[in-house]
Formats: C-alpha cells, structure tokens, sequence
C-alpha cells in the first residue's frame, strides 16, 4: 500500500525555494515528499522538481503537487490532486498504473467516494486549524478522522495543523502517515525538526 511512509513531508514554497527545503528534509531522513509551489508555472515547477530530483535519495518518493503534466514530464514517483485539479481517473489514464497518486478530501462523503477511485491514498483534512491554505475547508477534528479512516479502505493521510505533540492521537485515529508543513518548515534546523518527527513515529511503531 503506498505511500509507505508514516511522515510526508512537503516542500511547500510559500516557506521558502522548494529545492532547498528538499534538501533540508532529504538531509533529515525524510523520503515522502511533496513538491508544493502553487504560484509556478509549469516551466518553473519542472525545473524545481528536476533539481531535487537528481538529489533525491535513491529509495525516496518524489510526489509533485497538482500537475500532473509535470510530474510526468520529471518522471516523479506520483502526483497529490486536488478536488478541482485533474480527475484521478484522467490523471491514472495519463501516468499509467505504476506512480503514485494521491487525492485530497474534506469531508465523510468526498472520502468514500475516493475510495472507489485509482488513487494509492486519501488525504484528508484539515484535522486541526491550519495556515498553510489561503481559505481552508471546515477543520475536521480526530474523531471525524477516526470515521473517515474506518470508513474507507485505502490509506488515509492526514493532513492540516498536526504538530509533534497531536501526531498520537492522530495515528490513534487510524491514518497510515501524516502530512506535516508548518511544524517543520517553520523550524530554525528544519533537518533537526524532520529528525524528531521520525524519532517520535518510530517509538509509535505499533499505534
């Protein structure tokens, strides 16, 4: 089942050059990450996701925000959709069966109905209150996340405002990774930051 890691980190351009916050969480022992820069055109956004890339560790997986177009173009691992980007079932037709693709949800509904769709995961969220979305959908809380994740049977990724200290209750809910932005990328040593989450999810080995 993909993805396979509990952290999926995002380099996410509104905290700074994506290349380098790859770099950062690269060198911090991420290897899930999302390349997230939704002001580039598709020009931009390729040559970014080309650069990290070719210093992308061998065994990561490279996922590239909405465009599906660049990420095959880049020959990432996979893309992460949106409810209004390309639909799953196009983008699937497009990138063939092997690279990932993700879905992001907001709610029970849209969540089952992802289930049904080629997608490799559902992200849903937003479970706390975020900042990293301009207008964020309704926050959905752990026990609507605990719903969600016993009503679907895909891997679900949360995602939205989880910090170190609520990722238990989160893996609690039943989500197979979590989506983590401000909680690392707004820290001093984001390496050191990524560092302490994969230290955290490894004693929660059984959770």
């Amino acid at each position: 089942m993909k993805p396979q890691s509990r952290l999926y980190a995002i380099a996410d351009a509104s905290f700074g050059d994506p290349v380098r916050l790859a770099q950062q969480l690269f060198d911090g022992g991420a290897r899930l990450v999302q390349v997230r820069n939704k002001k580039a055109g598709a020009r931009e956004l390729l040559a970014q996701v080309d650069t990290i890339l070719s210093f992308a560790p061998s065994d990561a997986d490279v996922i590239v925000n909405d465009r599906v177009d660049v990420a095959l173009t880049a020959g990432a691992a996979g893309v992460h959709l949106g409810q209004t980007d390309l639909p799953p079932q196009e983008a699937r037709r497009v990138l063939g069966d092997l690279p990932i693709i993700g879905f992001s949800t907001h709610n029970l509904g849209q969540a089952v109905a992802a289930d049904s769709l080629p997608v490799d995961y559902i992200a849903v969220g937003p479970i706390f209150p975020t900042s990293t979305k301009k207008n964020p959908d309704p926050v959905l809380g752990v026990e609507r996340l605990a719903q969600i994740c016993k009503a679907v049977r895909k891997p679900v990724v949360a995602i939205g405002g989880i910090q170190l200290e609520s990722a238990e209750q989160v893996l609690k809910a039943g989500a197979a990774s979590i989506a983590v932005i401000s909680d690392i990328l707004n820290s001093r040593d984001i390496a050191h930051r990524l560092k302490d989450w994969l230290t955290l999810l490894n004693t929660l080995h059984g959770v």
